[in-house]
């Protein structure tokens, strides 16, 4: 083999052992993506018959969010068996049934690992609470009393409440960051940790291609138990007493980094694995960095500068992307706009009589960034928040800070299949959530037909994305706000690309002097004038 046929071996070897970098990846949630058994709640069964519907988005791999074992007091995000399906979502065998599907169509599949917390079902905590030295005592939180009976300290959490609960069997108080039914794991011990590990290796043997890390600052704590200082953000929204303090204590544990660089060894006998962090919360940017540094903890961490932001502009971009510079010491970023826990964004970015070129704008946006793209079912079609009343809120976190806390079930109503079915082609049966009023309108057979609608723009702007390692996973050479315009360039082996975004309902005339050839243009934009909302994307020659 010469030096050259060797060379392209190498970088052919690369593109495979980093499929995941600049990939498009597509999230399942599996209650509302596809109902197969007619009980109104979807399922594993349901998921692989539509993952033709994914593959025809160009998308690289699906990301499914919790299907194990669960009470589903925080809809799986409680586990009761990290290695058991839940029967509400199928069996074993249907996950295997899923990821075989999966493979034939070219599609990697992402799995939730939820190492930070448990249910209180699990058998791992029945046991730990039933004494004080039984063989898995110190596998949760445990922690005594003040001489009052108060809980030991002042933490709070996330979904109301002291981050306490007290436990007459043990005589202490155990600790949750969530739910009260959702005991913190004490990774601070080594048997803990080891038997994560295990259940991550479960599932690598079952074919799984990438985990994300759920809630990774929450793994360990400080164990001194230190109170937290009150709040140093004056203006902060206090819906819950977690937002009076600064959560420092309670999290972010450097402890934590070790036993990610465990997980990432073992997803490195298993090949081209991926794994992305969720790291949520106020002043967590140098923590999720850290998380993927150094080339032996997590491939990628997980962005939320635009999950929450009250609008989309040109400067939040830039500053996004300046936080993730292109150096292999910092690690990889993964972006998304829409997730299971945040409002939609068409609802949050509302722009009037302009929305639909707005949403394929920001498809068009998401697409283009450095970065894998992460998106969330639906938002192909540009469905929006669906209003929920308090009776049919089922939202944990919801219920307990109503109103003050947005419910999240307006972003995990069902996918709307098709336009002509009583529940959109998602269930004979009663569907967990209802249907937005103006969702049957926006399904996938109307869009099918319309190749102006957001689903068919998103096929072709990922089969764009594809086709340019620029676009895919280049550098971007320079980003530039400059009032509603934003231009940024992208640039890998001898490509550069313009890409030019107006971000404002006003039209904008644009450099003329340009040279090169256009790729893109949505919304009727021109090289030389950006419609509102119009895209142009450009290769510079």
């Amino acid at each position: 083999m010469n030096r050259l046929s060797r060379l392209e071996a190498s970088v052919r070897t690369i593109e495979v052992a980093e499929w995941w970098r600049g990939a498009a990846i597509y999230q399942v949630y599996p209650r509302s993506f596809q109902d197969s058994d007619g009980d109104g709640v979807g399922d594993l069964n349901g998921i692989t018959a539509r993952l033709d519907h994914i593959a025809s988005l160009g998308m690289d791999a699906v990301w499914i969010a919790p299907f194990f074992t669960s009470p589903m007091l925080d809809f799986g995000y409680d586990v009761a068996d990290f290695c058991g399906v839940d029967p509400i979502f199928g069996t074993l065998e249907d996950f295997d049934r899923l990821i075989a599907r999966a493979h034939e169509l070219g599609l990697k599949v992402i799995i939730d690992q939820v190492y930070s917390h448990a249910s209180d079902q699990h058998p791992w905590f029945i046991e730990s609470r039933s004494s004080r030295d039984n063989p898995k005592a110190d596998w949760f939180v445990w922690a005594d009393p003040k001489p009052d009976g108060t809980p030991p300290n002042n933490w709070q959490s996330i979904f109301s409440g002291a981050a306490w609960t007290w436990d007459a069997r043990r005589g202490q108080y155990y600790l949750h960051n969530f739910l009260r039914e959702q005991p913190d794991l004490n990774l601070h011990n080594p048997e803990v940790q080891a038997a994560l590990l295990e259940a991550g290796r479960f599932w690598l043997d079952r074919g799984v291609d990438g985990f994300r890390i759920d809630a990774v600052s929450h793994m360990m704590h400080d164990p001194a138990l230190t109170d937290n200082p009150p709040t140093s953000d004056p203006g902060r929204l206090k819906a819950r007493g977690h937002d009076f303090q600064d959560n420092i204590h309670n999290q972010a544990h450097p402890g934590i980094f070790a036993f990610l660089e465990k997980l990432r060894a073992l997803t490195d006998e298993y090949g081209s694995v991926f794994t992305v962090a969720e790291v949520g919360g106020a002043g967590m940017g140098e923590f999720t960095k850290a998380c993927t540094a150094g080339g032996d903890r997590l491939n990628s961490a997980y962005g939320f500068e635009f999950l929450y932001a009250g609008a989309l502009t040109p400067k939040l971009i830039c500053e996004a992307q300046a936080n993730w510079p292109d150096d292999p010491a910092i690690g990889w970023p993964s972006w998304a706009f829409e997730n299971h826990d945040a409002p939609r964004a068409v609802s949050r970015w509302e722009h009037g009589p302009h929305r639909a070129a707005f949403v394929r704008m920001k498809l068009g946006l998401l697409t283009m960034l450095r970065g894998n793209m992460i998106l969330y079912q639906g938002e192909e079609l540009g469905l929006d928040q669906v209003e929920i009343s308090f009776e049919q809120v089922r939202d944990p976190e919801a219920l307990r800070n109503w109103p003050l806390t947005l419910s999240r079930d307006g972003a995990r109503t069902p996918m709307p299949w098709d336009s002509v079915s009583a529940n959109c082609g998602f269930t004979s049966g009663t569907p967990w959530l209802p249907f937005g009023p103006n969702h049957p309108a926006m399904a996938v057979d109307v869009q099918n037909e319309d190749s102006q609608s957001p689903l068919a723009t998103l096929r072709v702007l990922v089969a764009l994305r594809k086709a340019h390692p620029a676009l895919r996973s280049g550098a971007v050479e320079r980003c530039k706000p400059d009032g509603d315009l934003l231009e940024f360039i992208r640039t890998a082996e001898g490509e550069r690309i313009l890409c030019r975004f107006n971000m404002g309902q006003d039209p904008i005339e644009i450099d003329s002097s340009v040279e090169g050839e256009v790729l893109l243009a949505l919304n009727n934009a021109t090289a030389t004038h950006l419609t509102p909302f119009g895209v142009i994307i450009t290769q510079l020659p």
